[in-house]
């Protein structure tokens, strides 16, 4: 039998944390498979992708640039094709398929590591940007069937995006107050607290009934994740969302359960 191939296309990509992650799970289950990257010139993606599928590439997972571009490349299924992004693609069918398994991974995060009483069906949640992982978290927060309340710096773009999500409204940041004020769920998806000590929610707008997740993973504890912990609020890391959304990518290239631990003891041992 043949070794599995799957990898990551992005540009650049010498910083990704996915190799060491996904080894991490061939290893812990004893599959015969490398992870690899792939740095092709940007305007060199449908090649990239032919060329993989002529290869025999399982999988590969998709990052900036080229996570809107994949979709004119592959078969996105619906929820890829509404957030309007691919990031991992299925080359085991008749033709390649893409995915976005960010949403589901936020979810997970979300599921698995906040109190177990959350439920996120009738949810109130916030998402604070509408940027991709905005657009991605947003879409999966609705489908769990959460009310979702888009809020970002420039509003028109929260207006943009909630017109697009079911059951979503668009505000600016002035009105993080307010929103959280009746929350269950806040979702830092912007990049403040990754460069500086920085947040983009005021501490006064916390509280304790809140459960908080931060997109960011460098820092693993910004200060959003401090002030959400100071106030009582259930706090998930960066680093979660990370793991699972290659958990997903795993799961589906090979049709069994991901070891979990390992994969997570793999990035955090990076960070």
């Amino acid at each position: 039998m043949a070794m599995d191939v799957f990898g990551l296309l992005g540009n650049p990509v010498g910083h990704s944390l996915s190799p060491p992650m996904h080894e991490a799970a061939y290893e812990e289950l004893d599959i015969d498979a490398r992870y690899v990257t792939f740095e092709p010139d940007p305007d060199d993606l449908e090649a990239a992708v032919e060329g993989a599928a002529a290869l025999g590439v399982t999988g590969l997972n998709v990052t900036i640039p080229f996570k809107r571009d994949a979709l004119a490349v592959v078969e996105p299924d619906d929820l890829a094709d509404r957030i309007g992004a691919v990031n991992t693609i299925d080359f085991t069918g008749d033709r390649p398929t893409g995915h976005n398994t960010d949403a589901g991974g936020a979810l997970r995060a979300l599921r698995e590591q906040s109190d177990a009483s959350l439920s996120l069906e009738g949810a109130r949640a916030v998402v604070v940007g509408a940027g991709g992982a905005g657009r991605a978290i947003a879409f999966g927060l609705a489908d769990a069937d959460a009310t979702v309340d888009i809020a970002n710096r420039t509003e028109s773009k929260a207006h943009d995006l909630a017109d697009e999500v079911p059951n979503a409204t668009g505000h600016g940041l002035d009105a993080l107050e307010e929103l959280l004020a009746d929350a269950d769920v806040l979702v830092n998806a912007t990049s403040v607290g990754m460069e500086e000590d920085a947040t983009p929610v005021p501490a006064d707008a916390l509280h304790g009934d809140l459960t908080v997740m931060d997109a960011v993973y460098r820092p693993l504890e910004t200060r959003l994740l401090r002030d959400a912990a100071d106030v009582g609020a259930t706090t998930v890391d960066g680093a979660w969302m990370l793991l699972y959304q290659g958990v997903e990518a795993f799961e589906r290239w090979t049709g069994r359960d991901a070891p979990v631990d390992a994969m997570n003891e793999a990035l955090r041992s990076r960070l």
